[in-house]
């Protein structure tokens, strides 16, 4: 995901990357050369003339501007709440620290709390590979011990398995004394919010928007571009090509657009930070865990070269 600070208004016309607009410019090239043609021709094929007027194309450009809006509402919907879920995600790593640092007992060793942030920030690190279908053993290597990263390897779902992992660490707290039946309640509520959050996110990425749905918006879309030529040639001549893909970019960077959001946990442009996110919430743990973050930042820094 690209984030910027605010730019001039100016600049934002000539701004690049992370605008669909290089995606769509083979696109709009064959409107505009389409539109050459319409013109030249004065919107006849084959002695026919297509009787079209700019009439029927305006009322079916505002109901198809107005499906468009639906289209990317829906979309943006999901891409928000995976946003939420992902910053629920934050606040449940940070309790979850909390709790496993405050409810051991004085004299106890710290190791046994760092194994636990190591665990936690697997799973956050695996989560995000499930997402997005990659590999996760760069990444887990760094936090998982050998046994625990074989099992987690072997596995299919790897957050759920890492999510076992921990309470099991909790299990062993409390066989040895050292947190109590009600304190191990509470820590279970947590591991309970990561499971429903690990649950919204593959409901997100199982669910995808309905195929027929988008084809239909999809074909209607490119049809009224090509058809827009036919209904301007007559009132706008020559300048027919120059309007036809200005507003062709506008519904066909729409679609792209809701296209790309539709998945947010992608590595398009405009998908979710991922990758930042994970390294922040990493971070942030590590230093209630009263660790350096400047150690947290070089680990973080090798898994993203």
């Amino acid at each position: 995901m690209i984030i910027r600070k605010k730019e001039h208004w100016f600049k934002m016309l000539f701004v690049w990357h992370g605008s669909v607009l290089p995606g769509l410019l083979p696109r709009l090239f064959i409107l505009f050369i389409l539109s050459l043609v319409v013109v030249y021709f004065h919107g006849i094929i084959f002695s026919f003339k297509i009787p079209l007027n700019p009439a029927p194309l305006t009322l079916f450009g505002f109901v198809l501007a107005l499906f468009l809006g639906f289209r990317n509402n829906a979309s943006y919907e999901r891409f928000w709440e995976g946003r939420k879920l992902w910053g629920a995600l934050l606040n449940t790593a940070r309790s979850l620290t909390r709790q496993a640092l405050t409810l051991k007992k004085q004299n106890e060793n710290n190791l046994a709390v760092h194994d636990f942030v190591e665990l936690l920030s697997a799973f956050i690190f695996a989560l995000k590979h499930q997402l997005r279908g990659t590999d996760p053993y760069d990444d887990l290597q760094h936090n998982l011990k050998e046994d625990q990263l074989a099992i987690v390897m072997e596995s299919k779902y790897k957050p759920a398995v890492i999510m076992r992992l921990m309470a099991e660490w909790v299990q062993k707290r409390k066989d040895e004394g050292i947190i109590d039946s009600i304190q191990q309640a509470r820590l279970d509520e947590n591991f309970d919010k990561l499971s429903d959050i690990v649950g919204g996110c593959e409901r997100i990425v199982s669910t995808p928007i309905p195929y027929s749905y988008r084809v239909l918006l999809h074909r209607t879309v490119y049809i009224y571009c090509f058809l827009l030529p036919f209904g301007l040639v007559d009132s706008l001549a020559w300048f027919t090509p120059l309007i036809v893909v200005f507003v062709a970019y506008t519904f066909v960077a729409f679609e792209a657009i809701a296209d790309e959001i539709e998945e947010p946990f992608g590595t398009e442009a405009n998908d979710l930070a991922l990758n930042s996110m994970c390294i922040m919430i990493d971070e942030t743990i590590r230093e209630i865990a009263g660790e350096h973050i400047a150690v947290s930042q070089k680990v973080n820094q090798n898994i993203i070269d």
